[in-house]
């Protein structure tokens, strides 16, 4: 890539990544696309440089974000390709209304939301240093007030089963780990020039529910009565992405509207409980792989 503004992100072939991928590329941005599909990735990239000519290159990184090692992998492959990163995105997410266990022994969802983009930050934190000023941007939700309480040991590694009515308080607690992992990361990375922030993108009707039956009728009926309009959601990642009057802000959790601060809800705000949930996710990461971080 060249000396363009470079950006990765995950989730970026469907809902708000691809729109965020897209105004990213109208702005003149390198974008890394970590995606689970190359066909999905190649139609995301055929729309950039159709909205975009000209604009940025794209490269496209391939994984599983279901699994810790492909993670990883993807992780190392991205620092070696892009010399200077940017921008990092973690937007992929997944709502799920009942549990499925990953290879590696893990619920899902917690993987996805949250193991993922712990992962894939800690992996890319040196070439975000070497790139400094760079930003991370990790998309959460207003879902995690509804999280209820938190146990970090017992919380990551829960596989018990569960229905579409408790799904979303699981859901909600993937969603207040992200905002917490957002704000530690800004602690320990205080003096390097990079900034990590959060952000709730509302509610927004594209790629809702994936697993809820009648979901594509219900998006068709919410769009159509101006209901969720994805694009708002978008625009928060970018101005986060990209905004100069973020360019030192760090360790917020900002609102769609109008980029409001607001506040981590109670179960996960403090500092202590923050760095709990930093050195579990280290320890279950380290032992999923086998590694030392």
């Amino acid at each position: 890539m060249n000396q363009r503004p470079v950006a990765v992100i995950t989730g970026a072939t469907s809902g708000l990544g691809r729109l965020a991928a897209l105004e990213l590329a109208r702005r003149g941005t390198a974008l890394g696309i970590v995606a689970r599909s190359r066909a999905r990735a190649d139609e995301l990239r055929r729309d950039i440089e159709a909205v975009a000519p000209g604009g940025g290159p794209v490269e496209v990184f391939l994984a599983d974000l279901s699994s810790l090692h492909d993670v990883r992998r993807a992780g190392q492959e991205i620092a070696a390709r892009c010399p200077r990163i940017d921008v990092l995105v973690n937007n992929a997410g997944v709502h799920a209304f009942s549990q499925r266990i990953t290879a590696e022994g893990l619920s899902e969802m917690t993987v996805v939301n949250y193991l993922a983009p712990w992962l894939l930050t800690h992996t890319l934190r040196d070439a975000l240093i070497a790139s400094a000023p760079a930003r991370i941007v990790t998309v959460a939700s207003e879902a995690a007030r509804r999280a209820g309480g938190l146990d970090p040991a017992r919380d990551l590694t829960l596989t018990a089963p569960y229905g579409r009515r408790a799904s979303s308080r699981l859901y909600g607690r993937t969603k207040l780990m992200d905002i917490m992992f957002s704000a530690e990361l800004a602690r320990r990375l205080t003096g390097t020039g990079v900034t990590a922030n959060s952000c709730d993108p509302g509610f927004n009707t594209t790629g809702l529910g994936r697993d809820l039956p009648g979901a594509g009728v219900l998006e068709k009926v919410l769009t159509r009565a101006g209901i969720g309009d994805p694009r708002r959601g978008a625009g928060i990642i970018v101005r986060l992405a990209t905004d100069p009057a973020f360019a030192t802000v760090t360790g917020g959790y900002f609102s769609v509207k109008e980029a409001r601060p607001l506040g981590c809800p109670p179960p996960g705000r403090s500092a202590d409980t923050q760095r709990e949930l930093w050195e579990e996710t280290s320890r279950l990461v380290e032992k999923i792989l086998g590694i030392t971080l």
